[in-house]
Parts: C-alpha cells; structure tokens; sequence
C-alpha cells in the first residue's frame, strides 16, 4: 500500500482503532488520539529509520485499512486489546509472544482484586486451576504467587504497560478498587478505612461488576445501568449516594485521558487533564502544545478568580470552577500569602498595601505552575481592562490560549457588563455570571477565615 493508495479514504480526526489488512485479513491493528494523523504517519519516507523494518513490511504487504471510532483514547486503548485477541495480527506479535503482553485480571474472592500480569502467568493460573488435585502445590517454586487466586475475569492482551498503568489510574478514578499490592489477610474493613474503596462491600461489587463492562468495551450499559440506580437512590432518598452515582456518569462521559497520548517515543504528559476545545478557535489549551485539534470533543469548563482584603490586609486569592453550567466545588482552590512570592521586589499576597491585579498577576502565576489541573475553556476576573490585561500575559508565557472575559461591577459591587469576546458573553452570560459569583463568596469567606485566624496571633 502507499500514499496515493491513502487518498481515497476519508478517515476522521477521532481517536479509535485502525486496521491494515491485506484483503479482508487483519495483519496490524493499532490506536489512535486521532485515527487521521496516525494513519497518515505510516506513509512517510523516514519510516523504516523511525518505525523500523517491521512495520515497512506490514505496509508493503496491506492493501487496504479500516477502523473503528471510539469516544476516548482510554476506550480505543481497551478496544485495541480486544481486537488483537479477537484477530492475532500477524504484524502486532511477530517479536513478541503472546504471552510476554500485559493483561488485566480481576480475581474471584470476596474482596476482587484488580491485577496487571504477564500472559505467562494468566496462563499459570489457568493451568493451576484446571490441574488435578496434589498436582501442583502452593509452595511449588515454579508457581507464580499470582496463580494461587482464581480468576473472575482476564483482559488483554495489552501492548503498552505504561500506557495500560495510566489506563487503570483513570478507571479507578471513577470505579475504586483494591489493587494487587494489597495483603490477602487484609479485610474489607481496613481499606475502607483507608478510603480506597466505597463505604459498603455492595458498591464495591458493582464497581467491579462496571469494571467489567468497560473493559469489555460496554460504556453504554454501564450508563444505562447508573442512571437507573441513582432514579432508584433518588425515590428512597438517598442522595449522597445519588450524587456519588451522578459523579460515576459524569466521569465515565467525560474521561480525562491525556496521559495516553504518546507523541514520538514518550508521554506528552502523566497528568489527568481534559483536551477540550477552545470556544474561540477549536483548539484546546493543552492540545496547542502537542499541536493537536481535539474540536470533536465538547465539554465547557470555566474558571473564576477573585482577590479579597480588607485596605490590603489579610489579602488572599481564590479560583472557582463550573463545568457545562455546574458548580465543582471540589477543585475550588485557595490562594494566600507565600513568602518570598513577589513582584517588583514586594510580596503581594499579604501584602499591606493593597495591589488587586499584582495579586491576580501572583495567583494565575502559581496557577498554571499546577500543569496536573486541567485547563479551562474560559477564565473569569473580577474587574476591568487591567485585569483581563494581566490575565493575558500569563497566559501568553505558559504558550496557551485561552478565553478571558471580566465583570465589571458597580458602587454596589453588583455586575453590571461584561468585557470580552462578545459571543462567549452572549452564549454563557448565565454562567459567567455564576462563576464570578461563586469566586466573590468564596473569596470573602476565606478572607474572614484568615482575618480571624490573624487576629488571634
């Protein structure tokens, strides 16, 4: 196959899967952050110094390519697994046995536990487990630890252990469980102390129930099935575990998966951050920086700041976050004094003398110093043109582009314009109004916190 041959197909800028075939057998599957660029990579005339002669030969022998979308890289990664054991391409194990790849293993007692293993040892257990009785003892030096548990389910194979690792922080993100490093004597009552499972065995049985699914590919279902436990948590009124369930959703329809985009031969990043896509030009923050366009992707998040004092004492920062017009409390954050952070020679948070936008300058500085925080559509200052001009400049140095709009209030501190891109104004008036909102309250009450902690030295 070669790059004229590439012309007539029309393959789209998603992540998913693709698939070289010659004829209607499969020779190499592979995934993709976006199905079009990759696809695009394997015809390039440096391929055998930066692939290797392997991967010259599978495209010399392919003759034509199909593929798959998926809804996340995280997805297209399982999905991957899955169509290499459905199809043994001959290209993806000719150096590698089967039996050398990783594979996910859920094991069968009463508390599961969520393992990453060698094919070698799946089929260890497996053969320990199918052997007669006194075959095979637990002692024996030539039986793997791991083949001592029996086995509710097995994925892979999965090419990429640093990839498959990253993959299973995310999931357990959303569906805790109890990884391999813990004791066997352990019980469920100490890690659910320690806060590394849900507060009831139930729920971690379902958990592991929907880790199943996923891998199995079937996100839908898992949905299905949420919704219609939170609509049953909501008639009892249970509500704390209704929202912990609309938090399950939530994740799994927005999975945050930077970390598995590989660009040359290393991560781009290990962080758990969005790529969602700038409203002004299609591209996002992060996917700048990797020179990526990620505009299939449709998720809002706006960040706010606000600076309170009292005539420049016991000054203090703070960000709020709304997500698709939701409040997130739990990524508020809380900026105060840090000494020896200055500008011009003089601290400015904490600082006597009353400095709003050397303060905002300060507190966006130490911001996007956090590069594991994922990054906003649109951030929202409290002020004027100065402030959306310093806003500017910080984001200009952290080589991003991002939306600022500020509210402008009156003698009253009561909104009353907004400066900024005037279509985003129009489009999220409601919730730029929230979230200036929402900085306002929580900077004055983090102020008062301070205030009075001061006044008791």
């Amino acid at each position: 196959m070669n790059k004229q041959n590439l012309k007539k197909y029309i393959i789209p800028d998603s992540p998913g899967v693709y698939f070289f075939r010659k004829g209607t057998q499969v020779i190499y599957v592979g995934k993709a952050t976006s199905l079009r660029d990759r696809v695009r990579s394997y015809f390039v005339k440096d391929l055998f110094e930066t692939r290797g002669p392997i991967l010259v030969e599978m495209l010399l022998q392919s003759d034509n390519i199909k593929w798959k979308q998926a809804d996340s890289v995280l997805e297209a990664l399982i999905l991957e697994s899955e169509l290499i054991k459905k199809y043994q391409p001959k290209y993806n194990t000719k150096e590698k046995s089967d039996k050398s790849f990783n594979y996910v293993c859920i094991t069968n007692e009463e508390i599961p536990k969520v393992m990453v293993i060698r094919g070698k040892q799946v089929e260890e257990i497996k053969n320990f487990r199918n052997c007669a009785l006194g075959d095979k003892k637990a002692g024996d030096p030539h039986v793997s630890k791991n083949s001592l548990f029996p086995l509710l389910a097995n994925f892979g194979p999965f090419t990429n252990s640093s990839q498959l690792k990253e993959a299973l922080k995310i999931v357990r993100r959303i569906f805790a469980f109890v990884d391999e490093s813990s004791n066997k004597k352990q019980n469920y009552e100490f890690y659910r102390q320690l806060k590394l499972i849900p507060s009831s065995l139930e729920i971690y049985k379902n958990n592991i129930k929907n880790i199943i699914l996923f891998f199995k590919g079937k996100k839908k279902q898992i949905l299905k099935n949420l919704e219609k436990e939170m609509k049953i948590c909501v008639k009892k009124m249970e509500f704390e575990k209704a929202n912990q369930i609309k938090k399950q959703i939530f994740a799994l329809k927005h999975i945050n998966d930077v970390a598995l985009i590989k660009e040359g031969n290393g991560f781009v990043s290990s962080n758990f951050l969005s790529l969602r896509p700038s409203p002004s030009t299609g591209w996002d923050p992060r996917a700048q920086k990797i020179g990526r366009n990620f505009s299939h992707l449709n998720f809002f998040r706006i960040e706010s700041y606000d600076i309170a004092h009292m005539s420049g004492q016991n000054m203090v920062g703070v960000m709020t976050v709304i997500q698709d017009g939701e409040i997130v409390k739990n990524e508020y954050k809380k900026f105060s004094a840090k000494g020896g952070s200055a500008f011009g020679g003089r601290t400015v948070l904490g600082n006597s003398k009353a400095n709003d936008t050397g303060a905002l300058r300060e507190i966006l500085e130490r911001r996007f110093n956090h590069t594991e925080w994922q990054y906003p559509n649109l951030i929202v200052v409290d002020g004027g043109k100065m402030q959306i001009s310093v806003a500017k400049k910080i984001i200009a140095k952290n080589g991003l582009r991002i939306p600022i709009v500020s509210v402008v209030k009156d003698q009253k501190h009561k909104p009353k314009g907004i400066l900024g891109d005037k279509i985003l104004i129009q489009k999220y008036k409601n919730q730029i109004l929230l979230a200036n909102n929402e900085s306002h309250r929580f900077a004055i009450a983090y102020h008062k916190k301070v205030r009075a902690k001061n006044f008791l030295k």
